[in-house]
């Protein structure tokens, strides 16, 4: 029997297909053990502000096949400051609570993280967001969402670039992160991904397109990682049409990708990290995130998974080159 009384969990960041799943998994794999949980609206701002609500069975009923989450996130800058940590741990003292679930990304983490060695409050995390960019799991929630609901963008704009002879530049999400592009691009036969982690030239690029060309390839989709801030598709664009005189047409996807319905893959997982995340807090366990490996649930450390950058494979870019020949 567990001697935790009541835990937290809150999600924070940027919203992923399959948070309100983890929540769910939270929840009611706490009160089965006799936990009480509460609910924290708005991420690390919800901490500062005590807005928190008791969560009972039917707080998480017919959310699993919801996006976005249901306690609302954010991005608190405030919380960078140790103060701010120091007034989120009295307020959870104050609240009884005993442990905390952070569903959220690399930023989350890391608050999670300056909150547990700061102020030895017992937290859990499950990794939350569609670039999969955390160190230490082949998985991260919203991912498969995010790829799907990509890869059918891609393909009607296929259909327009193959009825018109085009070239499009389609611009997925992923910050500092490739994953989601290279995903996308090996799913939808893209000739050519482009990726803040490795170098693929426009010269390459042209060249590839120019081969199709000559074979009687009269179309073609290259796929863009939106890097530092939206809209370098279009500065690619123009580099391209500089150097080889191909016009391209611009799609950037944006926030499409965040939202909808989580796939079956994103419930099933999210459910499962949850439950781990309320069973780690129950064996004493923090300070670490609950990830994926090889199919199976691991755990990670939280301050680690910080401290690390994750990296691409540099062999899905050439297998995606390859097929696309």
């Amino acid at each position: 029997m567990s001697t935790l009384k009541k835990i937290g969990v809150f999600t924070s960041g940027g919203d992923a297909p399959g948070m309100n799943a983890a929540i769910r998994g939270v929840v009611r794999t706490a009160l089965f053990q006799n936990i009480q949980v509460v609910g924290i609206h708005n991420g690390y701002q919800g901490l500062l502000s005590e807005s928190f609500e008791p969560c009972h069975l039917g707080s998480v009923a017919n959310i699993i096949q919801r996006g976005g989450t249901f306690l609302k996130t954010g991005r608190c800058s405030e919380f960078l400051k140790p103060e701010a940590r120091l007034t989120a741990a009295e307020n959870l003292k104050r609240q009884g609570v005993e442990g905390l679930v952070c569903i959220g990304g690399d930023g989350s983490f890391a608050g999670a993280s300056a909150l547990y060695k700061e102020q030895k409050i017992p937290v859990v995390g499950v990794p939350g967001t569609i670039d999969n960019d955390i160190f230490g799991t082949d998985y991260t929630i919203g991912f498969d969402t995010a790829v799907n609901t990509a890869v059918e963008a891609v393909d009607r704009i296929r259909d327009t670039a193959a009825s018109h002879d085009r070239l499009f530049i389609v611009e997925v999400m992923g910050r500092n992160s490739g994953f989601l592009a290279l995903e996308v691009g090996l799913a939808v036969g893209a000739e050519e991904v482009f990726i803040p982690e490795i170098q693929v030239s426009v010269d390459h690029a042209i060249e590839h397109i120019k081969k199709g060309l000559q074979r009687g390839k009269g179309s073609s989709i290259l796929i863009a990682a939106e890097g530092q801030k939206p809209g370098r598709a279009y500065d690619l664009a123009e580099s391209i049409r500089k150097k080889s005189g191909f016009e391209s047409k611009v799609c950037i996807l944006g926030h499409i990708q965040r939202g909808g319905a989580p796939s079956a893959k994103d419930r099933n997982t999210a459910s499962q990290m949850g439950a781990a995340a309320v069973n780690a807090l129950i064996q004493g366990q923090s300070d670490l995130f609950i990830g994926l490996k090889n199919d199976r649930l691991i755990t990670c450390s939280l301050s680690g998974s910080v401290d690390k950058k994750k990296q691409p494979y540099p062999d899905q870019i050439k297998l995606i080159q390859m097929l696309s020949m």
